[in-house]
């Protein structure tokens, strides 16, 4: 018969329930209230509205709990083989003295959230869809845009104040979306419902305003890039910070550095466009101004060469002609050289006498004076001796 007693001391009796509460009592008493677990999950599943996991870190497996009522506010729902980063405490169960983790929170680990973008990517890349012949210029003059954000946000303020200092002729249409968490599906049929753009909207610009890089991972869903990637008008993002690259930054028609930045990049700089349109009128105005000199001086051109041209100078100029003819001949006139003394000879039929030698005696011819005619007859010619 064994005995259970020992010289120095007698051994605590335990009942399994004391024993099981013992050992509950000292890890509440030995371990952190809550605590920080990383692993990967090797099994999910949700029974009964709870999600029950199987947590290992390769060497050693645990097991883990969300809640129902935490379960509605995780923003992330795991799969098998996702790596995760587990805020939660130890739920020790008495009656089956087994150890579980309650999750109060979950996120993926920057390793499932890589792993998730390069996946996505690559089917996007094999249908085509990230490609940046695809991507939509972006209007210039923009008449109205949709933002899609969280409201309120201090990212919205900031990208309403900057639209409104830059241009504030163009509408915006503020539609409030989910932008982390499991929502897929209503950011889905939001974009679904824009697409039909009975707004009229020239384009969207997607904004969240900085945060974890899981944070971003619904801007990751290959369902949301593929509608971002046959949205029919421009589609800007300005997803997290500068650094930060998510599948719906790969697809969209402009990807902008931060929410801020999404709208700098849509949105035309009232000061530029003032500048520039200060610029454009003192351009016109000097081409107006020289056109209009070179007219006048086509027209002024013109005048002088229709009033040369005139009739009435035209006949002025043939007057004087005729005048300069006139004075010309009467400088020439036979006339006024006989009323300067000289005298014309012609012979009996009428012909000019030039010499001495186109008369011979007898010869009959008339001698002309200014103020009378002479007939004579050649009695002698006397020769001329050279």
């Amino acid at each position: 018969m064994i005995n259970f007693k020992t010289n120095k001391e007698t051994l605590p009796t335990y009942s399994v329930n004391d024993l099981n509460q013992s050992i509950g009592l000292l890890l509440s008493r030995g371990f952190a209230p809550k605590f920080i677990l990383k692993a990967t999950v090797s099994k999910s599943q949700i029974k009964k509205g709870h999600l029950w996991l199987t947590l290992t870190d390769g060497k050693a497996n645990v097991d883990a709990v969300a809640w129902s009522s935490t379960l509605k506010s995780l923003k992330f729902l795991p799969n098998q083989d996702d790596g995760v980063v587990i805020i939660g405490k130890l739920n020790f169960w008495e009656s089956q003295a087994r150890i579980s983790v309650q999750v109060f929170d979950i996120r993926a680990s920057i390793s499932t959230i890589l792993k998730k973008f390069e996946i996505v990517k690559s089917k996007l890349l094999k249908d085509g869809l990230i490609d940046s012949s695809l991507r939509k210029n972006l209007p210039k003059y923009p008449y109205s845009i949709g933002i899609l954000t969280s409201v309120p946000s201090s990212a919205l303020a900031d990208m309403l104040r900057t639209a409104k200092e830059r241009w504030p002729l163009t509408k915006l249409y503020i539609i409030p979306i989910p932008v982390q968490g499991n929502n897929e599906n209503i950011l889905k049929n939001t974009l679904r419902k824009l697409k039909l753009n009975s707004l009229g909207l020239s384009a969207i610009v997607i904004a969240r305003g900085g945060g974890s890089r899981e944070d971003l991972m619904l801007f990751d869903s290959e369902i949301i890039a593929r509608e971002i990637a046959t949205f029919p008008i421009p589609v800007v993002t300005g997803i997290g910070h500068e650094d930060d690259l998510t599948v719906s930054d790969l697809v969209a028609d402009h990807r902008s550095a931060t929410p801020t930045a999404a709208i700098v990049d849509l949105l035309p700089s009232r000061d530029i466009e003032k500048s520039s349109f200060l610029q454009n009128k003192k351009m016109i105005q000097d081409y107006f101004k020289l056109f209009f000199k070179n007219k006048k001086n086509f027209l002024i051109a013109k005048k002088l060469f229709f009033k040369s041209y005139s009739p009435y100078a035209l006949i002025n100029a043939k007057r004087t002609k005729i005048i300069h003819i006139q004075q010309l001949l009467n400088a020439l006139s036979p006339t006024r050289w006989l009323q300067r003394g000289f005298a014309f000879i012609r012979d009996k039929n009428g012909n000019s006498i030039f010499s001495v030698n186109d008369l011979k005696e007898k010869d009959k011819f008339l001698i002309q004076l200014s103020d009378g005619k002479i007939y004579a007859e050649v009695d002698t010619i006397d020769y001329d001796k050279i």
